[in-house]
């Protein structure tokens, strides 16, 4: 059972790792690729979270469709649940991962926090 770290990470963490088939990514936030705080609503930043998990999957050799878990954390649950699970449901189309959505103060001043679980050659 191997262990894939990526090569780069601005964050005392991996953005992933991998065992055997699993791949574990760390909670993405919505920075673009210059590192700033995407502004706009939730749905814009959701987009951008996922924007990011995809980068990680992708360097990881995994997709959205290799996704079997996710935990979002939302800073307001009340107020952003339903902003942002259109655009997550938009974005991971008929392949929807189990799910957990908690509130949370989050560490960044943004709107959500997106953690996943991918396998892939199964």
């Amino acid at each position: 059972m191997g262990t894939d770290v990526p090569s780069t990470n601005r964050a005392p963490l991996s953005a992933y790792l991998r065992r055997g088939n699993h791949i574990y990514v760390s909670g993405q936030v919505p920075f673009d690729t210059e590192g700033r705080l995407v502004g706009g609503d939730i749905a814009d930043q959701t987009d951008q979270v996922i924007d990011n998990l995809e980068r990680v999957l992708h360097e990881a050799g995994a997709s959205l469709a290799d996704v079997v878990k996710t935990t979002v954390y939302l800073s307001d649950v009340k107020r952003d649940f339903a902003g942002m699970n259109e655009a997550y449901a938009r974005r991971f189309g008929a392949n929807l991962p189990t799910r957990s959505t908690v509130g949370a103060e989050l560490a960044i001043d943004a709107l959500i926090e997106v953690e996943a679980i991918a396998v892939v050659g199964s």
